[in-house]
């Protein structure tokens, strides 16, 4: 690889002990801040040997030779002798956990743990059993499939067929341990000019979300090509009613036409006053 294709083009790894859910994101953050590089991402989970350390090791090398620059390595890998064949290897090498915990133990006056796999793991079973249950309680009511729980639910979705309800409730539950249900605003809906009577009770509980009829419309068309359903006529009505009664009932919304599911459901959080219930608080 040229010196002006490693411009344009580099590898890069993430290694972690664990998951690799933490590294990835951190590292994905401060790649965002690079325009122009194509990147190629490797990642090596449960990286807890030295044995696999040495392979990863080489495969690193092996990728310098081959793209003629140094891949990026971002680790969050706890055990010395493990990071220690990391870091024999060609590679620039940033390691999230030495660069704080140094700092962190002379400022908290004590040593770390350097316990593995704390962040994504079940150390707090109390923590981790309500995120699995708030999994459960937003499959159960997705789309309306029965409101008998909804005076349990934390938050009510509600948003016409496709506009992003069931990924953002998922995202919720298993994040943050919220109890979040969905009710989609159908045609027949539109014939009232009020609140469908099966959400009416839990009105101080729905979250709009809404969407641009071009984009509902390429949605629609993937899942139904050539339907009425999926017209864009059909498309700008059911929107323009919905966000009619969202405005009517003074029901908060967003688009989600250009926001990514972590943005919106952190908008949730925040515009509802929810409290997140993650790492054991």
């Amino acid at each position: 690889m040229s010196t002006e294709t490693c411009k344009n083009r580099r590898t890069v790894f993430y290694l972690s002990d664990r998951t690799g859910i933490t590294v990835e994101t951190l590292g994905h953050s401060l790649l965002t801040q690079f325009d122009g590089i194509k990147w190629r991402k490797i990642g090596i989970p449960f990286l807890d040997s030295e044995e696999k350390a040495k392979a990863a090791a080489e495969q690193i090398n092996l990728t310098r030779e081959q793209d003629g620059c140094r891949p990026l390595v971002f680790s969050t890998l706890i055990d010395p002798a493990v990071r220690s064949w990391i870091e024999q290897a060609d590679c620039a090498i940033y390691d999230f956990f030495e660069s704080f915990i140094d700092s962190m133990e002379k400022e908290l006056g004590q040593q770390s743990s350097h316990a593995i796999g704390r962040s994504h793991g079940v150390n707090n079973n109390a923590s981790y059993t309500k995120r699995i249950a708030a999994v459960n309680f937003a499959q159960t009511n997705d789309d309306g499939i029965s409101a008998k729980s909804f005076a349990e639910a934390d938050i009510i979705l509600v948003g016409v067929s496709r506009s992003g309800k069931t990924p953002t409730c998922l995202y919720l539950a298993l994040q943050y341990g919220i109890y979040a249900a969905n009710y989609p605003l159908t045609e027949e809906d539109m014939d009232s000019s009020s609140l469908p009577s099966i959400i009416k009770p839990f009105k101080d509980k729905l979250f709009g979300l809404t969407i641009t009829a071009e984009q509902l419309h390429k949605i629609r068309q993937e899942r139904k090509p050539n339907s009425r359903y999926a017209s864009l006529s059909q498309c700008q009505q059911e929107l323009q009613w919905q966000e009619s009664l969202y405005r009517r009932e003074k029901i908060p919304y967003i688009d989600t036409t250009a926001t990514s599911i972590e943005e919106m459901a952190t908008t949730i959080l925040n515009r509802s006053g929810l409290k997140r219930q993650l790492y054991g608080e």
